[in-house]
């Protein structure tokens, strides 16, 4: 049995996942639809909300726009978490490495596919792209254990919630919270992205500026914990994906308006992390200064 707890702007939206879940899901189950059409409530706190109001043992978190393409996938759910007993979180979208530098979820997508797993099928609301099957699995399996997973869609146990709430008090609005959660339910329990579970996504995140903010929020607090390694990449290759990321998270702050003082204190920040050698701190100093 699952509770299923959606934020809903629309309508009409709403009634389709619904249905579609109605369709699929072949198990008993709730819907928590909490009406946030004003944006009154920030994300964590709504989800936080749908968690206090749901009675089942398996949780799950989804986008509004989105609909199922696999039958019974509330059974394959279910089956997952009782085969997998350290499971806490699962998703159909994570990286294997999470990077010290400020990113998404997927820290370097352009740069190191092996390190993604996902597969789902995505629509573009903001630009004229076709919708395309994102699909990557690396180790050509079921399951695989990751480091952070995307909001579209995720479940998760009663146990693991319980353990690690949606961090209401640093997160008040739409962003960061997948990537938050994803690496405090990891303090805990495995974290996974199933292969088994197709959803169709009609609109793809907008990385603005408000999001970057969050997201720095976020490495923030887990900055003495990152990176997150699953993959056991070797030194050298973390140096490599660390030197290029606070590349491209220069660029962006720059682009976004941040002032010099406040790109110092996200790389300031990263110092405190275990990677965070000599050498790769003069790197990044000598191209922020470049800027």
């Amino acid at each position: 049995m699952i509770s299923i707890i959606i934020a809903s702007v629309k309508p009409e939206l709403l009634a389709k996942v619904e249905a579609s879940i109605s369709k699929t899901i072949g198990v008993n189950y709730e819907v928590i639809a909490i009406e946030n059409g004003d944006g009154r409530m920030g994300l964590c706190e709504l989800y936080n909300k749908g968690v206090s109001q749901s009675h089942f043992d398996v949780l799950c978190f989804m986008h509004e726009d989105i609909v199922f393409k696999t039958e019974n996938w509330g059974a394959l759910v279910l089956q997952i978490f009782e085969n997998n007993k350290q499971l806490g979180l699962l998703g159909v979208a994570g990286s294997q490495y999470k990077s010290v530098a400020p990113s998404t979820w997927h820290s370097f997508k352009n740069e190191e596919p092996e390190l993604l797993n996902y597969n789902f099928i995505q629509h573009f609301k903001f630009s004229e792209h076709k919708a395309i099957l994102e699909y990557s699995n690396p180790e050509n399996a079921l399951l695989t254990n990751v480091a952070t997973i995307d909001g579209l869609w995720f479940c998760c146990t009663r146990d693991a919630v319980q353990k690690y709430s949606f961090d209401e008090k640093i997160l008040k609005g739409f962003h960061g919270y997948d990537l938050d959660f994803s690496i405090g339910i990891g303090q805990y329990f495995d974290v996974a992205v199933t292969f088994e579970i197709l959803i169709e996504h009609f609109s793809e995140g907008n990385l603005n500026k408000d999001w970057l903010i969050d997201i720095l929020k976020v490495h923030a607090k887990w900055s003495s914990l990152l990176p997150i390694n699953i993959r056991n990449l070797s030194k050298k290759k973390i140096f490599f994906l660390e030197k290029n990321g606070f590349r491209a998270l220069i660029q962006r702050m720059k682009a976004e308006g941040f002032t010099l003082s406040e790109i110092n204190n996200v790389i300031f920040q990263g110092k405190k992390s275990r990677v965070m050698s000599f050498k790769l701190l003069l790197k990044i100093y000598f191209f922020l200064f470049k800027k």
